[in-house]
């Protein structure tokens, strides 16, 4: 997905309307990151696109995304489930105790101690609580694990390694 130097910040989820807008998901827990986007490019399945940030708005929490020169829903639609890439100089740090969705996304998710492997992270959702990681099961379910300290023990994003301890049944579900 990233090549040495570029970062996924974010995922443009599907079109909305009729003017080339996107609604996406931005892989930060800071405030107003979305909005500090200004030069990106969007990567689907190799692609890439450099485009300018028109403007973010927010409907229904998620944020909104208007590109310079995307005006139309056609020009839009091919750039459904892009990724939203920024240089790694523009990469918004994570505080102490802190991880970037992005450095989460392709960790793979290996129990403490018997380190067989449950899954990979493939999203990050958040609804308020704590954040919950979007796993891809190696038999190809989706788990949603909770990113806690209870469950997610370890975690080394330089190895994208997390540990975890599933409460019993969690991955059944």
């Amino acid at each position: 997905m990233n090549e040495p130097g570029w970062v996924a910040v974010g995922r443009l989820f599907r079109t909305r309307g009729l003017r080339g807008e996107f609604i996406a998901e931005i892989y930060s827990s800071h405030p107003g990151r979305a909005e500090e986007l200004k030069d990106v490019v969007l990567d689907l399945a190799g692609r890439r696109l450099p485009v300018q940030v028109e403007r973010v708005w927010f409907h229904d929490g998620r944020p909104v995304f208007k590109f310079a020169g995307m005006d139309s829903i056609e020009a839009a639609e091919p750039w459904r489930g892009a990724d939203v890439l920024v240089a790694e100089s523009e990469r918004s740090a994570p505080r102490d105790g802190e991880y970037s969705h992005a450095d989460l996304i392709d960790c793979e998710i290996r129990t403490d101690g018997e380190d067989s492997l449950v899954g990979v992270v493939r999203g990050v959702e958040e609804y308020g609580a704590s954040p919950l990681l979007r796993v891809e099961a190696v038999d190809g379910r989706e788990i949603l694990v909770p990113f806690v300290q209870a469950i997610c023990r370890k975690i080394d994003v330089a190895r994208k390694v997390i540990r975890v301890q599933l409460p019993e049944g969690l991955a059944d579900l």
